[in-house]
């Protein structure tokens, strides 16, 4: 393995990806494959937790996640992109790993206990759902990373990963497992257009890197602003006024946003006219990766060759780890 800092992440492919996922985690992955070994990983088997129904779904969607990651500019010769579900360590390892987690732990977990109540499941919890924080932690451990990028919900993931990696160390006296620092970029949360919560797919309210200009345009239509900002004359105010978020990310010049703010505080600027504006904005980050995304996806059979090429080498990486947890754990016979 090389001696540089190694990354793990990754994306569930329940659906293709949007510009949330661009601004959390798939901008940094383009920068960051420059000067570490980074691993990502498509999460196919945790879709399947709450996707169990329609695998269908997920397994059509881990080739729209890749045409998307290659769109952004992630670089398979750079970056190793591979399909959880092919390798069979991380199996395995969660296996070993739920011995040394109680119940109650995974319980507390406060990102299970909230993406719990979000998906309504009642007393319906599948098991693998409410252990997938076991497996997270197999698939970080089993590429030794010591870094993984990750929005700030998912931080209680990586302390209990780390306390998998303490528990195991100290129970079998090695040094096998390796810590995880989380990495969380300074925009790790975007709102949906609706301005309610947090962008999702499972929500409706995502502007996607594969959408047409027409489907952006009528998805910024739509944006939550300032409901009491009726008349183009009435002051405004652009706390919670989620076009405004938006261009506080995607506004290219500083400057000109500032102006927009201060014309809109004061009265006489419409909202049509500052949605335009994000419009056009949007529109230079996601044209060139619409019409890349289009050239991937017209070749399926080169993708899936990438994909297979980048998951033999990830499942060498991870059957060495895997090798050294058995040794530690004397299961080598």
């Amino acid at each position: 393995m090389s001696t540089r800092d190694i990354i793990l992440t990754g994306d569930r492919p329940t659906g293709p990806l949007h510009i949330g996922h661009y601004v959390g985690s798939l901008a940094n992955r383009v920068v960051l494959q420059n000067t570490c070994t980074q691993f990502v990983m498509i999460a196919d088997v945790q879709a399947l937790t709450d996707n169990y129904e329609h695998p269908e779904k997920v397994h059509d969607n881990v080739f729209e996640v890749a045409c998307d990651y290659l769109a952004v500019g992630i670089d398979p010769t750079k970056t190793t992109i591979f399909i959880q579900s092919m390798i069979p360590a991380l199996a395995e390892l969660t296996m070993y790993y739920m011995n040394l987690v109680t119940v109650a732990r995974v319980q507390r977990n406060p990102t299970v206990k909230t993406e719990i109540k979000q998906k309504a499941f009642g007393e319906g919890i599948p098991v693998g759902f409410m252990v997938y924080p076991i497996s997270q932690a197999a698939d970080i451990t089993a590429f030794k990373a010591n870094l993984v990028p990750v929005g700030e919900d998912q931080l209680p993931m990586i302390e209990q990963t780390n306390e998998i990696v303490r528990t195991f160390n100290r129970l079998y006296q090695t040094d096998t497992l390796v810590e995880a620092k989380a990495l969380v970029p300074k925009c790790a949360r975007l709102s949906g257009i609706d301005g309610q919560a947090k962008m999702s797919k499972s929500l409706g309210n995502a502007i996607y890197l594969k959408d047409s200009v027409d489907e952006l345009a009528k998805k910024i239509q739509k944006m939550y602003t300032d409901p009491g900002h009726l008349k183009v004359q009435d002051p405004g105010k652009i706390e919670g006024n989620t076009v405004f978020e938006y261009l506080d990310v995607f506004g290219v010049d500083v400057q000109k946003v500032t102006e927009l703010k201060e014309q809109y505080q004061r009265g006489g600027l419409g909202d049509m006219v500052v949605k335009k504006y994000l419009l056009e904005q949007l529109e230079i980050l996601i044209a060139p990766m619409r019409a890349r995304r289009q050239e991937y996806a017209k070749d399926r059979a080169q993708v899936m060759k990438m994909l297979h090429e980048g998951t033999t080498l990830a499942n060498q990486v991870a059957q060495q780890t895997l090798y050294d947890v058995k040794k530690a754990m004397h299961l080598l016979y």
